[in-house]
């Protein structure tokens, strides 16, 4: 409603009625004015009211939602189902167009502008939870591992002699097979053991440069955000060597932007060294249905070039998703999540260290990893292997999801390469563990109902009552996903 539909609507009721209908109005446009010429999160968030008037605003500036519109193309944005068109506020073209993921649709300029926005909202929620040199990124309806492989597809255009990416292991399949699927073959390091730690095997890393030579590597492939007794690879030593070789650097920081440690290596990475390009996912970091990610990088127009090479256009689902819960939430609210996530994440390691005390086992010492725990299993692997696995499994049924135990001596083939110890990060690590995480949107009593089922798991083990069978490994993770428990 205009101006002139509030000066008509005084024929029929009060004008004083009227004009405060008219402010109240205006309240709304205000904040949906500051958005656009701001470009930036909201500090406090807002109503779902004045949300759902934005998107019914950008929804009818769509050919699809026009009045008069006679549309005779393949694509014209009709929906069969009402129920379907109202589950995606009739932003109904996606994003996008055949050449670049990132162009204006002449018959969507609703969803252009949707899509722009979410961007630009995005880049400043990157600067503000740490990469603040960032100066490009795009929302992609692809979960990690295929918004990786897009990254490693583009970068064989500038290294078309390359053949090799080079990986600090990491046993979570996605990752690897996102090399796999660009058409490279992934060079595998080992990670070293310091302390109860899994670093990063920088020695290792520089003698396979000199050895197969810096030419034929289209990147290194590094990660941040992974289960304990993993911790971030060492990402400013590995941006130096990149630097130095000129290799490219490509870091997957799937969950990485809930930590403020993970986001200060990219930071520190990018200042010291390279990194071309860092993607994260939506679900883990936003709270949002699966099926999305960021690429973001410090080269505007590598960035470019990566959203070009996506084919076709893409659905808007994701980007309408993580737009609306940070207009919802505001940079306040989502900086609050990201406080008590970091806060809560010292209660879990404190429950956990008291209950590993109580059953003759101890939280593992990884101070580098600022999300993901690790309890050791000893005791229960001198009963049996069997007992081990098991305890995934009862934590399944007792509706304990996210743990993860992760016995001895798997062995796991992921397309034609053999990983000794899966699930584990290294050939043989000294004992079996079980993994929990603090992760954004976690609560207290999340924290407080697992310790009192995992304290009865445990004593129930020791005495070695009747319990659930467990097929080999655990069903409480599936490692295949590198969701955060």
């Amino acid at each position: 409603m205009n101006s002139e539909i509030f000066s008509l609507s005084e024929r029929l009721v009060s004008s004083s009625y009227v004009q405060q209908g008219l402010q109240a109005r205006r309240a709304h446009e205000q904040l949906i004015r500051l958005l656009l010429q701001q470009g930036k999160c909201p500090e406090e968030g807002w109503s779902e009211s004045t949300v759902e008037l934005f998107l019914n605003e950008l929804a009818v500036m769509d050919s699809n939602n026009f009045l008069g519109n006679c549309g005779v193309g393949e694509r014209e944005g009709r929906v069969a189902s009402g129920l379907v068109a109202r589950r995606h506020y009739r932003l109904i073209h996606g994003i996008g167009r055949s050449g670049d993921i990132a162009a204006v649709q002449p018959k969507a300029a609703g969803s252009s502008l949707l899509n722009k926005i979410t961007n630009s909202v995005m880049l400043d929620v990157l600067r503000f939870t740490g990469v603040r040199s960032v100066s490009s990124c795009f929302v992609v309806p692809m979960a990690t591992g295929m918004s990786l492989t897009l990254c490693f597809l583009t970068l064989r255009h500038r290294r078309p002699g390359a053949r090799f990416i080079l990986w600090p292991r990491i046993d979570q399949k996605s990752c690897f097979k996102s090399m796999l699927t660009a058409g490279f073959e992934p060079v595998v390091i080992e990670n070293v053991l310091e302390g109860d730690e899994l670093r990063t095997n920088l020695e290792e890393v520089e003698r396979k440069i000199e050895e197969l030579g810096a030419e034929n590597f289209l990147c290194i492939h590094s990660t941040t955000s992974c289960f304990a007794p993993r911790v971030p690879d060492r990402l400013e030593e590995l941006a130096v060597l990149c630097a130095k070789h000129d290799i490219p650097h490509i870091v997957n920081n799937a969950y990485g932007m809930q930590s403020s440690k993970c986001m200060h290596l990219i930071q520190q990475g990018a200042r010291v060294g390279r990194i071309d390009a860092f993607v994260q996912s939506l679900d883990k970091n936003f709270m949002v249905p699966v099926g999305g990610a960021i690429i973001a990088g410090f080269d505007e127009n590598f960035i470019k070039e990566i959203s070009k090479m996506y084919p076709g256009r893409a659905s808007a689902s994701p980007s309408l998703d993580v737009l609306i819960t940070l207009l919802t939430l505001g940079a306040n609210g989502y900086k609050k999540l990201l406080a008590e996530r970091k806060e809560l994440y010292g209660h879990l390691a404190q429950e956990l260290s008291a209950l590993a005390e109580r059953h003759g086992e101890r939280l593992l010492h990884t101070p580098h990893n600022p999300i993901s725990l690790a309890m050791s299993l000893n005791r229960l692997q001198t009963h049996s292997t069997a007992a081990v696995t098991q305890l995934g499994s009862m934590l399944f049924t007792r509706q304990v999801s996210g743990a993860r135990v992760v016995p001895l001596g798997v062995e796991q083939t992921v397309s034609g390469h053999t990983f000794r110890g899966f699930m584990s990060h290294a050939d043989a690590y000294p004992c079996p563990y079980l993994n929990a995480a603090s992760a954004i949107g976690i609560t207290r009593d999340d924290i407080t109902l697992c310790i009192k089922r995992l304290d009865k798991c445990l004593k129930s083990l020791s005495k070695e009552a009747p319990a659930e069978k467990s097929e080999s490994g655990s069903p409480a993770e599936d490692v295949d996903d590198q969701t955060v428990p």
